[in-house]
C-alpha cells in the first residue's frame, strides 16, 4: 500500500515524504513525537478555547516548522512518520496555507 505524507506550503510546491520503504511509527511513539517538538518549537494551540486536536497538533508542528525545517530530510521523515501514526492514516495531504488535513 502507498504511503505519503504531502505538506504544502503557500506559494511553494508541494513536499512529498514517501514512507513507502520505511518503517511504520508505533502510535505512541509518534504522539510523544509530536508532543515533543510542539514543546520544542513553542507552538500555540489554533483553538483559542486551548483544546488540542492531534490533527490540530500536526498543522501546527508543520506551520511552526515552515519550509526551513522541512529542508532537512531526516526531519521531514520523522514528521511524516508520526503524523501518518498519529493520524492513523496511510495518506496525509497537509495545507498550511489553508489549515487543512485531507485524508
Amino acid at each position: 500500500m502507498r504511503s505519503e505524507v504531502t505538506v504544502t506550503f503557500h506559494d511553494s510546491p508541494p513536499l512529498r515524504i514517501d514512507l513507502h520503504d520505511v518503517p511504520p511509527m508505533p502510535n505512541d511513539v509518534a504522539r510523544k513525537w509530536l508532543d515533543d517538538q510542539f514543546i520544542q518549537m513553542g507552538c500555540e494551540p489554533l483553538r483559542p478555547t486551548g483544546k488540542l486536536l492531534m490533527a490540530d497538533k500536526v498543522m501546527v508542528v508543520a506551520q511552526d516548522a515552515g519550509p526551513a525545517k522541512f529542508a532537512d530530510a531526516a526531519w521531514a521523515q520523522e514528521f511524516a512518520r508520526a503524523a501518518s501514526a498519529a493520524l492513523g492514516r496511510p495518506l496525509v495531504n497537509i495545507d498550511v496555507a489553508s489549515l487543512s488535513i485531507s485524508y
